[in-house]
């Protein structure tokens, strides 16, 4: 069978069991299998595929229609224009986290801060992404998940900031040595009511009853362990806005709170910028 045909059977059984993306999928797979990049996967279409990788392909496409992710087959996942290691101790690095990045950058250029939490770092995409971006910059990562860590560690050293990122074990803020000019937090933001159990880690996942117990528990944290004038930016999911701006207006008066968008028109990130602004006691 040719690599071409071996593609299309693949795309095709992955679009008829309702797998999103399923070409870009199939692609991921078979490059896999094969150790090359999307280029020479084009260049070799007409090339035979071996008895052997047509097998070992197959049951990638079997594991995937069982719904295992992609990202955690193939071990690695792509954010920001970076290759993370990823299992399934960590959550998958989405797209729409991205804007965290994004925002992140922009205020680093405006603030200069000197040093930046990311919380519940996972994999260590945020952190690692801001370490790359922001030189100068004091990184410190969190999560409660000691396997997790390792995760961020291995995507430490791979990416060559392990010397600037400190990963730290224990419940949000409350590892951190000092206070930071900076807070970035993807928290789980699910509602229990709404979760699937599948093969992403339910801590990762789980935001509470309401989806936002948290976020409000890192809030509330916030208080003792960002610096004055410091700011804090927090990935939150549908309709969590309003409940979460309220919470930070009450905990941080004067502050500035805005709401901004991903491009699904989503609200997705809440940031609090503070001028030296005082925190309700």
């Amino acid at each position: 069978m040719k690599l071409a045909e071996a593609l299309s059977r693949s795309r095709d059984t992955l679009a008829q069991n309702a797998v999103e993306d399923a070409s870009l999928e199939a692609e991921l797979l078979l490059r896999h299998i094969l150790n090359i990049d999307r280029t020479q996967l084009y260049l070799d279409l007409e090339e035979e595929l071996s008895p052997e990788d047509e097998r070992a392909f197959q049951a990638l496409v079997e594991r995937r229609l069982n719904g295992e992710p992609a990202a955690y087959i193939i071990g690695h996942r792509e954010f920001y224009g970076l290759d993370f290691y990823v299992n399934p101790h960590t959550l998958i690095p989405r797209p729409e986290s991205e804007l965290l990045v994004e925002t992140a950058l922009k205020l680093a250029q405006e603030r200069q801060p000197h040093t930046i939490a990311d919380i519940g770092t996972g994999c260590g995409a945020i952190a690692i992404t801001l370490a790359l971006e922001i030189p100068n910059a004091r990184i410190y990562a969190t999560d409660l998940s000691a396997k997790a860590l390792e995760v961020a560690r291995i995507n430490c050293q791979q990416h060559g900031v392990d010397d600037r990122v400190s990963l730290l074990p224990g419940d949000m803020l409350e590892p951190l040595p000092e206070p930071v000019d900076l807070i970035v937090a993807n928290l789980p933001y699910v509602r229990q009511s709404e979760l699937n159990p599948g093969f992403e880690p339910l801590l990762a996942l789980d935001g509470g009853a309401g989806g936002t117990e948290m976020i409000a528990k890192l809030c509330r944290q916030a208080k003792d362990k960002l610096a004055d004038g410091g700011s804090m930016l927090l990935e939150i999911g549908y309709g969590q806005y309003e409940t979460i701006s309220t919470l930070l207006a009450s905990l941080f008066p004067g502050g500035a709170i805005e709401v901004l968008a991903d491009l699904s028109g989503i609200e997705r990130v809440v940031s609090l910028n503070l001028s030296r602004a005082k925190v309700a006691g």
